[in-house]
């Protein structure tokens, strides 16, 4: 029998910092009657919200999963209500019935069809008389939250090193919302927990996209995150759409991602059916104990899985897209969760795939929760440099307080 246990909020008034976040940024389907989505906790800057059993007495409502009428409990969302019933939900895609990464929202890739429409099951609440079908059908049209266009001088992992001097703009770029990892230092945590914007259809995003590419003349088109590799068919439609409305040989499509879940046939699809020519893959470090620090997954066989899938792809790419693709890897440092030894075993690692891969080291700065860090100096990036290129490594780009200092 599935686990009929229930979670609510508490807020613990001294680490609130009143900061409104939670009201403007994260989603909160039932502000006066918690149904324990959790989103809140996950996406609160200070952690001032923690989870809780909640064993309080709760009814049932009469709901339709699949065709078939069946009582699940009141008060929780969707996603518990179903998970009651023995459906599957997972956080990698392919070992559940739904994937479910994000649980802000963001991300829409545990969508169901309710009553027609297509919802998101982990930030609804379960109602009386919900028709609900787990299986989407092809014609019904993807959704995703999105930041942007917004144009970048910089561009970001897979842009080229030669380009990031020129001093004007390179590249316009989207934002996804939603991501599978919860790391304590995010350095774009209000798009990545946004689960209140109106999301888009693959077309909307591609066309925007495309008129800003247009208005700042440029030729790289890019999407990070969050995590956009979450709602694979989204973003397969997305690049498809942005080829089609870019057709010309110049014009790139850049993918940045943690590479979590970017399986080989997945970037198959990707590069061969959808365009993509830039990719940026950021394994975040080496050892397992690394990994679970900078990103918080608990589960460490979960952990495991995410760092082999990532260091994967960046072989992947190398060895089968290494003439249409270009590859760069992202190295985030600070030395509060790496050091300098596990940064000369990650460009050991990287050297042994391919020295002439791009790596871009980001110096993380203060942000989400843990804004006690330091950010890290130029010197002490130039030294992280020195390091890497002493393991072998021939494109080494590091960001720092005073720009970005290239091979």
């Amino acid at each position: 029998m599935p686990s009929q246990v229930f979670f609510r909020r508490i807020r613990d008034r001294v680490l609130c910092r009143e900061c409104g976040f939670c009201e403007e940024v994260v989603v909160c389907p039932s502000p006066g009657d918690c149904i324990g989505c959790g989103a809140c906790c996950r996406g609160c800057p200070h952690g001032a919200v923690r989870m809780v059993e909640d064993k309080s007495p709760r009814g049932s409502v009469s709901i339709r999963v699949d065709g078939v009428k069946v009582e699940v409990p009141e008060r929780t969302t969707v996603k518990r209500a179903l998970e009651t019933l023995g459906i599957s939900f997972g956080k990698y895609p392919g070992d559940c019935q739904i994937f479910a990464p994000c649980e802000t929202g963001g991300c829409y890739s545990c969508s169901v069809l309710i009553d027609g429409e297509l919802t998101r099951s982990c930030v609804t609440r379960v109602e009386d008389g919900m028709d609900v079908w787990t299986e989407v059908p092809e014609k019904a049209t993807p959704l995703r939250i999105i930041h942007g266009p917004e144009p970048h001088p910089v561009g970001g992992k897979a842009t080229p090193w030669w380009l990031k001097s020129r001093g004007r703009y390179i590249e316009v770029a989207i934002w996804a919302a939603g991501c599978n990892l919860s790391c304590p230092q995010c350095q774009n945590y209000s798009v990545t927990y946004d689960g209140r914007s109106t999301p888009m259809t693959p077309r909307e995003a591609a066309e925007l996209v495309s008129a800003a590419r247009r208005f700042y003349g440029v030729d790289r088109m890019a999407i990070s995150g969050g995590e956009p590799t979450l709602n694979r068919r989204w973003l397969i439609e997305y690049f498809r759409e942005l080829r089609r409305l870019n057709p010309e040989s110049h014009a790139r499509l850049h993918l940045d991602s943690n590479g979590t879940i970017l399986t080989p046939e997945y970037i198959d699809s990707l590069v061969l059916e959808a365009g993509v020519t830039d990719i940026g893959i950021e394994p975040k470090g080496v050892c397992l104990e690394t990994f679970m620090k900078i990103t918080a997954v608990g589960n460490r066989d979960l952990a495991e899985r995410y760092l082999e899938t990532s260091w994967n792809a960046v072989k992947y790419v190398v060895d089968n897209h290494g003439e249409s693709v270009f590859l760069g890897v992202g190295l985030p440092y600070n030395r509060m969760f790496m050091t300098l030894e596990e940064v000369a075993r990650f460009g050991e690692r990287l050297a042994s795939i391919d020295p002439e891969v791009q790596l871009c080291v980001l110096d993380y700065f203060p942000a989400f929760r843990r804004r006690e860090m330091e950010r890290p100096s130029p010197r002490e990036m130039l030294e992280v440099k020195e390091i890497l290129e002493g393991r072998g490594l021939r494109t080494v780009v590091v960001q720092t307080s005073v720009g970005h200092l290239g091979p």
